[in-house]
C-alpha cells in the first residue's frame, strides 16, 4: 500500500510505504471524498436539471498513447558492498605502516607489522622443546624395537637360554648362534712365501686323520712375521672352506697354498658362532624358534614385554604432541604481527601509525569494499507482494541532485519486523554505478512493480462509476468549459462511454477498451482541498506532499451515468 507522492517527469507516480497512520489518513480521505462526490455537499447534486454542471468548469483532453508505471518508493541509507574493521591481536611497536585513508588495497596486501622480537625467541624456544621431546620419544621407540630379540647372524640355534614367562634383564644372554656350513682353519706358512699370497688364492686343505681333502680360499694375510721354533719365521694365513658334513671345531689339518706348504697344522673354527644378548628389560612373552633351527640374520628369536615402557612411550609421545601445539601456538602468534588485508577495498581509516603502540584488540584501520553499494529498504507487508529478485530500482539522492541511479534487487527476507501492528521486510538493492554516491547517503529508492508501454490512459479523474467517461461524439462550439450543459447536465456533443480499464498509476489509467487513440474526453477538475483537515486531526505526515482531494459534482439527475461520479476502482487513484 501506499499514498500518491507526485507526478514523475516521465508519467510515473511514485508511492510510499504505508505506516499505521499514513493507512489511517487514507481512509478518512477516501471516505470525505465518497461524501463529498456522493452526498452533494458542494451542492451540485440532487435536481435542478444541469443548472450545477453549468456552474462548473469542464476540462478537455485528447486521448493519446503513454506508458504507465507502477512503483512503490522506499528510503534508505547506503552501504559498501563489504566492510571490515581490522583489529590487532597483539601488542607492539609499529614497525611500518604504509597506506593512508583513500588508498587502495588488494586481499592479503600487508597493512601493519609489529615488532615480533619478543615472539621470534619463544618460537626457537618451542621449536627446540618440540625436537627434545622428538629424540626421547625415538629413543622410546627404539626401546620397544629392543623387546624383539634378533639373530646377530645367520646359523642354526645351538642354544635358547630362555622360556616363556622368564624375566629377563638387559646384557642377558639369550642364545647362541652358530654358522657350520663355512669353517676356517689359519695355518703359519713361510713368512717370504705367505707375502707373496693374495686374497682369494685358491687353496687345498687337508683333514687329519681321514686325509680327506677339501678346496677353499685364501681370506686373510698377516701383515707381521711371527717365530715358530727352531727359529722358523711365518705368517698367518686364513683360509676358509665349506664345511663337507663332518669337520667340527675340533678338527685339524694343514694347507698347501700352491706350491708352499704350511709349517704346522692347525684347528677348524666356525666361520660364525654369536650369542644374542638382550638390549632391554621384560618378561618373555613370546619364543618363535627351538633349538636346532637355522635362523637367518634379524630373524626375531624372543619376544620380550614391558608394561613400563609401554607407559613411557605414550607418555613421550604425549609430551611430543604437546610441543607441537605449543609450536603451533608460537606460529600463529608470529603470524599475528604481520597484518594483510582481509578483503579488496580502499581505505577509509587509518587509527595507527607507524610508530606508534599497537594495542591488542584496538580497531586499527576500516577498510569498504566500495566496488558495489547496497541499501535496505523495508517494505510494507501490503507491498512486499509486488516484489522479487532483479526488479529495478531507480535510486536518487539528495546529495546528487540531477541525477539518478539503477539498482537491482537482489534479496527479499521473509524475515519481517513488526512495529505500531505494522510488519515490513527487508530488501536488499545492489547499485553498480555508484558515481557520486558514497556509504552513509540518504536514498530513495522506487521498485518499478510493472510496467506498460505505449498504452491509451486518462487522467483517473476522467472515469466516473460504472466506468464512465465523457466522450466527444457530436459538434460543439468551443471549449467544453464554454459551451452550457443540456438538460442531462453534460456538454453539448459529449456523452458517456462505458470502458474496459486496465492498470493504474494512480494519476492515469490505462483504458483498455472503449476509447481510440486521438478521441477528446471531457471531465471536471476536482477543487476541494482536504489536507487541512488531516492536519488538523494527525500532523503532517512527514517526507509526503500535501494531499488534494478535488470533488467532482454530480450529474443533473443524482449521479449521472456513473451515479455519483466516482472514477472506476473506487477513486481516482486513492
Amino acid at each position: 500500500m501506499g499514498i500518491l507522492k507526485k507526478k514523475q517527469t516521465d508519467g510515473t507516480v511514485a508511492v510510499e510505504p504505508a505506516p499505521s497512520k499514513k493507512r489511517l489518513r487514507k481512509l478518512i480521505i477516501a471516505v470525505i471524498v465518497l461524501v463529498l462526490l456522493g452526498g452533494g455537499l458542494l451542492a451540485f447534486g440532487g435536481s435542478g436539471k444541469g443548472q450545477e454542471r453549468q456552474a462548473a468548469e469542464y476540462t478537455t483532453e485528447t486521448v493519446t498513447r503513454q506508458d504507465i508505471t507502477t512503483e512503490l518508493s522506499y528510503s534508505g541509507t547506503l552501504e559498501p558492498a563489504d566492510s571490515y574493521i581490522v583489529t590487532g591481536l597483539v601488542a607492539g611497536e609499529i614497525l611500518t605502516a604504509d597506506f593512508e585513508e583513500g588508498d587502495t588495497v588488494k586481499k592479503d596486501d600487508v597493512l601493519y607489522t609489529i615488532d615480533s622480537s619478543d615472539a621470534g625467541n619463544s618460537l626457537e624456544r618451542a621449536e627446540n622443546a618440540v625436537a627434545q621431546a622428538q629424540r626421547s620419544y625415538d629413543q622410546l621407540l627404539d626401546s620397544l624395537d629392543d623387546l624383539s630379540i634378533r639373530a646377530n647372524t645367520a646359523g642354526q640355534v645351538v642354544e635358547l637360554a630362555v622360556e616363556v614367562g622368564d624375566d629377563v634383564t638387559m646384557g642377558q644372554t639369550i642364545a647362541t648362534l652358530r654358522d657350520s656350513a663355512a669353517m676356517t682353519i689359519e695355518l703359519p706358512f713361510p713368512a717370504d712365501e705367505a707375502a707373496l699370497f693374495t686374497i682369494g688364492q685358491s687353496a687345498q686343505v687337508t683333514v687329519d686323520g681321514s686325509f680327506e681333502t677339501v678346496y677353499g680360499t685364501v681370506t686373510a694375510i698377516s701383515a707381521s712375521d711371527t717365530v715358530l721354533t727352531g727359529n722358523r719365521i711365518v705368517r698367518n694365513v686364513e683360509i676358509s672352506v665349506s664345511n663337507p658334513g663332518a669337520i667340527t671345531n675340533t678338527t685339524t689339518a694343514t694347507a698347501t697354498v700352491g706350491t708352499s706348504a704350511c709349517a704346522q697344522n692347525g684347528t677348524f673354527e666356525y666361520a660364525a658362532e654369536k650369542t644374542v644378548t638382550a638390549k632391554a628389560s621384560g618378561e618373555v612373552s613370546s619364543v618363535p624358534v627351538k633349538e636346532g633351527d637355522m635362523v637367518s640374520k634379524d630373524q626375531v628369536l624372543v619376544v620380550l614385554s614391558s608394561d613400563s615402557l609401554d607407559d613411557q612411550i605414550q607418555n613421550a609421545a604425549d609430551q611430543v604432541e604437546d610441543a607441537k601445539l605449543s609450536l603451533d601456538s608460537q606460529q600463529d602468534s608470529l603470524d599475528n604481527y604481520t597484518i594483510s588485508s582481509p578483503i579488496d577495498g580502499t581505505i577509509v581509516d587509518k587509527t595507527y601509525k607507524q610508530g606508534d603502540n599497537a594495542e591488542a584488540g584496538k580497531q586499527l584501520c576500516t577498510i569498504f569494499d566500495l566496488s558495489y553499494l547496497t541499501f535496505t529498504m523495508n517494505i510494507d507487508e501490503l507491498d512486499i507482494s509486488q516484489v522479487a529478485v532483479g526488479q529495478k530500482v531507480i535510486i536518487t539522492a539528495d546529495a546528487v541532485e540531477g541525477q539518478s541511479f539503477e539498482g537491482t534487487v537482489t534479496k527479499v527476507s521473509i524475515n519481517g519486523t513488526t512495529s505500531g501492528g505494522v510488519t515490513a521486510y527487508p530488501v536488499t538493492v545492489r547499485i553498480d554505478n555508484t558515481d557520486g554516491l558514497l556509504p552513509g547517503m540518504n536514498v530513495d529508492g522506487s521498485i518499478v512493480v510493472s510496467e506498460k508501454k505505449d498504452v491509451i490512459a486518462v487522467p483517473v479523474e476522467a472515469v466516473e462509476r460504472g466506468n464512465q467517461i465523457l466522450v466527444q461524439t457530436g459538434e460543439t462550439t468551443g471549449s467544453a468549459g464554454d459551451k452550457a450543459v443540456g438538460e442531462d447536465g453534460i456538454p453539448a456533443g459529449f456523452e458517456y462511454v462505458e470502458v474496459t480499464l486496465g492498470q493504474t498509476n494512480g494519476e492515469y489509467i490505462e483504458v483498455t477498451e472503449g476509447l481510440s487513440d486521438g478521441d477528446v474526453i471531457a471531465y471536471i477538475q476536482p477543487t476541494f482541498e482536504v489536507s487541512s483537515l488531516m492536519d488538523e486531526m494527525y500532523g503532517a505526515p512527514m517526507g509526503t506532499e500535501t494531499v488534494v482531494v478535488e470533488a467532482e459534482p454530480m450529474p443533473a439527475g443524482g449521479g449521472g451515468p456513473g451515479g455519483g461520479g466516482m472514477p472506476a476502482g473506487g477513486g481516482g487513484g486513492f
